[in-house]
């Protein structure tokens, strides 16, 4: 398949103002609690990655197994310093029973693994498949990653500049996290090490109390 790179440039543009849109909208205009906040959110994402996905034609069992032992490493590594990362944080009363279970899953699992995808893992695909030929050398593998690199931190700060939380130098501190977490996958070429590593921040984060840790906006004060 042969697509010119600016198309994917494309995607990476339209993957930043998606974000941005749904927490700007959601989040910064109508104020939606978070249960409800993420129904758009995960359904405008899934949409979009699964397009892309359907576009490019993506053998998703193939992604998930290729170095896939790296990707677990990967993911255990990042995920054990993102969790001591939320454990620092001031906590706040969690809920329990089934409502503790349905947070685990909904904040924790899906919302996670979205954020995972598409702020980390999708960049850094689109960036490998629009500069192919780059990755025969090893400069060029530099580039690629620094572009991936580039590609993610520009779909992570637009799509948090539209929490209005994030409008202050939060905003570089989430920038700083999920570059960390994009690191992890460029490294170890498996997308089970960002999500996995996503995944396991949200968990920590609706243990630790989801009305405190930064990690699961949207919060209204």
């Amino acid at each position: 398949m042969v697509t010119y790179w600016w198309i994917y440039l494309l995607w990476t543009l339209a993957a930043g103002v998606l974000g941005l849109l749904i927490s700007a909208i959601f989040a910064g205009v109508f104020r939606w609690r978070r249960p409800v906040f993420l129904v758009p959110y995960v359904l405008l994402i899934g949409f979009f990655l699964y397009s892309y996905f359907h576009w490019r034609h993506l053998n998703i069992g193939e992604l998930i197994t290729r170095n896939w032992l790296w990707g677990v490493i990967a993911a255990i590594v990042v995920g054990i310093f993102m969790v001591r990362n939320v454990y620092s944080q001031p906590s706040s009363p969690r809920s329990r029973g089934p409502k503790l279970f349905f947070e685990l899953f909904w904040f924790g699992i899906i919302y996670g693994a979205l954020d995972g995808l598409l702020l980390s893992v999708l960049p850094v695909l689109v960036t490998w498949q629009a500069f192919p030929a780059l990755g025969n050398t090893i400069l060029g593998k530099i580039g690629v990653a620094l572009l991936a690199l580039g590609a993610s931190e520009f779909i992570t700060l637009a799509y948090h500049a539209g929490y209005p939380e994030f409008r202050n130098s939060s905003l570089v501190l989430a920038g700083i996290g999920n570059g960390i977490i994009t690191l992890a996958y460029v490294l170890s070429m498996n997308p089970i090490s960002s999500v996995g590593s996503h995944v396991a921040m949200h968990i920590a984060a609706v243990l630790r109390g989801s009305e405190r840790t930064v990690q699961l906006p949207p919060h209204y004060r």
